[in-house]
């Protein structure tokens, strides 16, 4: 799977989707540190890219509807340190096999994943 993950996350987050077999850029990777939101999310769109977040914009399904994008994946969590980031990515890698991510939105906190689907509203999947 192809990733882009946000500025908002540690590059070590792409280190480790990287090591699971996925191809992962960051923002930094590409000089887009600073850009709009508007900016980032067209890219993942115009390289079908999955992006990993911590900017809760890209849950507003108003502004950015699931099903224009290959996917979002926004993590909000309590504790962010890196740590707490590592296990729930690691987590959510788990979960990649059994829902796919193009078009949907997933809200990943450290108990659940919230994934949206266009015109379904949400289901609500309980993480181990």
């Amino acid at each position: 799977m192809r990733f882009k993950v946000d500025e908002s996350l540690h590059i070590e987050v792409a280190d480790l989707l990287r090591e699971q077999g996925h191809d992962a850029l960051t923002v930094f990777d590409q000089g887009l540190r600073g850009r709009d939101d508007h900016d980032i999310a067209d890219m993942c769109r115009s390289e079908n890219r999955v992006l990993l977040s911590l900017d809760l914009d890209f849950s507003n399904i108003l502004m950015f509807p699931p099903e224009n994008y290959p996917g979002l994946v926004v993590l909000r969590l309590r504790k962010k340190g890196r740590a707490a980031i590592r296990h729930v990515v690691t987590r959510v890698m788990d979960h990649l096999n059994k829902e796919p991510l193009a078009g949907r939105l997933w809200i990943v906190d450290e108990h659940r994943i919230r994934i949206h689907h266009a015109g379904q509203g949400s289901d609500v999947e309980e993480m181990p």
